[in-house]
């Protein structure tokens, strides 16, 4: 049996758009004759996940994230090639295969707007036909990991976002699904409210060997969940390796934070590329191909007053930036 959970090769979807010009006179001719062109949403992405892995999928608005995912979940058909997941094409193997298949999708809610979160709880014991003994377990481990004791006997419309978030993940993972689709996962929520449902992840990963594929905006799920990130780009796979992997891209570049014991003028900075600057501190950005970093930290404490000195990788967000807009 494959180490894999998810195997996809040469995936691609094509979709036909129609052109259309504004005004009366374009719409009354598009009746008579039309004008289209292929777009490919995702153009020949291989990809797998290992079983028990937590994998970021992300990607700027139009990459081909959420075309990828609806395939992935059976929603869509490709236009070629082949995806196996638990050894299941999911739009030929559909009911048996989302059996298996949890999903949270930010934007659409499985839960009831005027009923408590235990009603929604128990009409998906019935549907997956869960022993009442293993969800009454698994319900009371889930509200103690998620601290929503009182949440789910409180109409849906009367909860916070947070509180909803919980919740949803709670109707995500009570019929124990092998694989789990998270889109956004704690967008718009709380600081407390985003550790606690990362912690609920990890701890879900780790005792039940679930494995997650996360969409996301926001980094510190990627850098507190993922061990490995793909992104994609206009369709296509442009990264797929360890979090770590991600600095590769900008190895010859560093960022020198300075702090001084007294203000001073930018212009002693002369000849290097400050990003911010203060008076007091600068960050500095500097090339470390030509010249090693002792160099510059040498030439930085002969220059000027300094403190302090601390010296970092290019932030991760700004290797994504880079990535998403090359």
């Amino acid at each position: 049996m494959s180490e894999y959970m998810i195997e996809i090769q040469g995936l691609r979807k094509t979709f036909k758009k129609l052109n259309k010009k504004a005004g009366f006179f374009s719409a009354f001719g598009a009746l008579f004759s039309r004008t289209s062109e292929l777009v490919h949403s995702v153009d020949g992405i291989d990809l797998r996940v290992r079983k028990g892995e937590i994998r970021g999928l992300i990607g700027p608005n139009g990459a081909g994230k959420s075309t990828t995912i609806k395939i992935m979940s059976g929603i869509l058909h490709p236009t070629e090639g082949t995806v196996s997941i638990m050894g299941y094409t999911p739009w030929l193997h559909r009911e048996k295969y989302i059996r298996n298949l949890g999903v949270l999708f930010g934007q659409k809610s499985q839960l009831w707007w005027d009923l408590p979160p235990i009603d929604t709880f128990e009409l998906n014991r019935e549907m997956y036909r869960i022993p009442t003994d293993r969800f009454k377990r698994r319900l009371d481990r889930f509200v103690e990991l998620l601290q929503i004791e009182r949440v789910i006997y409180q109409p849906v419309r009367t909860l916070s976002l947070g509180e909803r978030m919980k919740c949803e993940l709670v109707c995500a993972l009570l019929h124990e699904p092998s694989l789990i689709f998270l889109d956004e996962p704690t967008i718009g929520l709380d600081i407390v409210s985003k550790e606690t449902i990362r912690q609920f992840i990890k701890q879900t990963n780790k005792e039940l060997q679930t494995t997650f594929i996360i969409t996301t905006h926001d980094l510190a799920d990627l850098e507190n969940l993922c061990d490995n990130v793909t992104i994609i780009n206009k369709g296509s796979i442009v990264f797929d390796d360890a979090m770590g992997k991600l600095s590769t891209f900008f190895r010859n570049r560093k960022i020198i934070e300075v702090k001084f014991a007294e203000p001073v003028g930018e212009a002693l900075l002369d000849g290097y590329d400050v990003i911010e600057f203060g008076g007091l501190n600068a960050r500095i950005e500097v090339n470390v191909e030509d010249k090693d970093i002792k160099h510059h930290v040498y030439d930085i404490l002969g220059r000027l007053p300094v403190v302090d000195i601390n010296i970092t990788n290019i932030p991760i967000e700004e290797v994504i930036k880079h990535i998403y807009t090359s």
